[in-house]
């Protein structure tokens, strides 16, 4: 049975390199269970999705993340591409913006290369992830437990590591979604940003 998102406002975090079908099918499924979808970005315009190293389609920004009010969303979808998630772990709003999703304890998704902006935000200390495998080393060093897994659920925070993990990803973020708040991972976000660092 499919979880109902009516009534949902989901913020998908995403600017320039962006991987096209990690925005796109996730944005697809939300959209499906009844959810709305917003395009939140560095900048106002449009961003360029790439197909891994090929640019692709341009998609239409729908608030900036500086104007973005976190409040006003049920969940947060951060996908991959590489250039995507270095950009967006540069900018104080956006790691601010993905910071305070964690301490509102609503529900996350993020795929393949999303989990550098979780890093920068202070968020993965205790956490058991998946990442795409490069990864690794900079989820540890973060103080996360690192697993090889096609999703994984860890109090509200939904992973997977690549585009062909994206059926059981978009399952996963519904399921998450529908849920709501997690108060576990609102009390897992007790630790000072600067005593994770």
């Amino acid at each position: 049975m499919t979880k109902s998102l009516q009534g949902k406002r989901i913020a998908f975090l995403a600017t320039d390199g962006v991987e096209e079908v990690e925005l796109t099918e996730p944005a697809k499924a939300v959209r499906a269970a009844g959810g709305e979808v917003d395009l939140v970005a560095l900048r106002p315009g449009s961003i360029q999705a790439f197909n891994h190293l090929d640019k692709s389609s341009t998609y239409d920004v729908d608030v900036t993340v500086g104007d973005a009010d976190p409040q006003r969303y049920d969940g947060l979808v951060l996908p991959g591409g590489v250039a995507n998630p270095d950009e967006l772990r540069g900018d104080p709003a956006a790691v601010r913006f993905v910071r305070s999703f964690f301490d509102a304890g609503k529900p996350v998704g993020v795929i393949c290369h999303g989990p550098w902006t979780l890093i920068e935000a202070g968020v993965v200390q205790g956490r058991t992830i998946t990442s795409w495998p490069s990864l690794r080393t900079d989820l540890t060093n973060a103080g996360a437990n690192w697993i090889d897994a096609e999703v994984h659920v860890d109090n509200g925070l939904v992973s997977s590591r690549k585009p062909d993990d994206i059926p059981a990803f978009n399952a996963k973020i519904v399921e998450e979604f529908a849920e709501g708040v997690h108060r576990g991972q609102r009390e897992q976000q007790r630790t000072p940003v600067s005593a994770q660092q």
